[in-house]
């Protein structure tokens, strides 16, 4: 069995991890030599009328051919990807009804990330947050960094209640470098929350990813035996029989994540779902090619 195919579950308890990341992000790089994230080319912004002084070489010469009119090519000056990465530490993401949680599986998703970020010498900063920011690796970039990174990661144990709305209206004035901002979440909290605090961000000129994680019974509902269910907001526990609310259940959960999934497509915000028993490597890879061969066709 190659390391490629190896559960990131094993990975994970034989070294650390850095293993996982970097299994992953080879597996995706192995048939990707472009970033799927923005380099350090300019980029194209618009036209503007030709005074004289201009440099001539400036000049879009397919544009004159065509309406007999001087146009200077203006572009914007890419600087290198900052990449914010955001990891829900809540209680409800220690939930997990198979091997690993989805703590765990969001936490190998945001290492894969920060490695790819970094071995393309970009820079990368990870904040783990409840309903607060509990720990906080400022962006940077370079080997140490990456170290960094794992060992917040690694340190870190789900607990606390969910914030994820109020922690991203709070930290959208404290992101000092623009970029994007990876959110490694099940966004189980108050969508109108969640929603004031990415458009904040947004405005603030950030490029938010939703990476949506859910275990598949939370999809399914597929249980067979007595469970505990915990309000929001501390509305208390309550045991019951799975059938008697499933119809209820499935509609809702539906329901809000279809809402989340609207709420990014009118911002204009990638919302990836990521289901606790895909593999890392596949989910991610499929996504970040479909950005790079996206990013591509922008600039065809």
């Amino acid at each position: 069995m190659s390391r490629a195919t190896l559960d990131p579950a094993v990975l994970d308890r034989l070294a650390g991890l850095e293993l996982v990341a970097r299994t992953v992000v080879e597996g995706f790089m192995s048939g990707h030599h472009r970033s799927p994230f923005r380099g350090s080319s300019p980029e194209f912004a618009q036209h503007r009328e030709y005074v004289v002084g201009d440099e001539l070489r400036h000049i879009d010469w397919k544009v004159f051919a065509r309406n007999d009119r001087l146009v200077i090519k203006e572009f914007v000056e890419e600087t290198n990807l900052v990449c914010h990465v955001l990891l829900d530490a809540s209680e409800s993401m220690a939930f997990g009804s198979g091997e690993w949680s989805k703590f765990a599986y969001a936490r190998w998703c945001a290492a894969a990330l920060a490695h790819l970020v970094l071995v393309q010498r970009d820079t990368a900063g990870l904040v783990v947050f409840d309903n607060e920011e509990r720990a906080k690796v400022p962006p940077k970039n370079g080997e140490v960094q990456e170290r960094e990174i794992l060992e917040a990661l690694e340190a870190t144990v789900p607990g606390g209640p969910t914030g994820v709305g109020d922690v991203l209206g709070w930290l959208n004035s404290r992101l000092r470098q623009r970029g994007i901002v990876a959110i490694f979440s099940d966004f189980f909290d108050d969508l109108e929350r969640v929603v004031e605090g990415l458009r904040r961000i947004v405005h603030h000129g950030h490029e938010p990813i939703l990476f949506h994680v859910l275990d598949p019974v939370e999809l399914t509902f597929d249980l067979d035996h007595m469970v505990r269910l915990d309000g929001l907001e501390g509305a208390g526990t309550l045991k019951i029989d799975p059938k008697q609310i499933r119809t209820a259940y499935l509609e809702e959960i539906e329901k809000h994540n279809h809402a989340l999934a609207r709420e990014a497509r009118i911002l204009n915000v990638d919302y990836v779902q990521l289901r606790t028993d895909a593999p890392v490597d596949v989910v991610l890879s499929t996504y970040l090619a479909r950005r790079m061969a996206r990013s591509r066709g922008r600039r065809a």
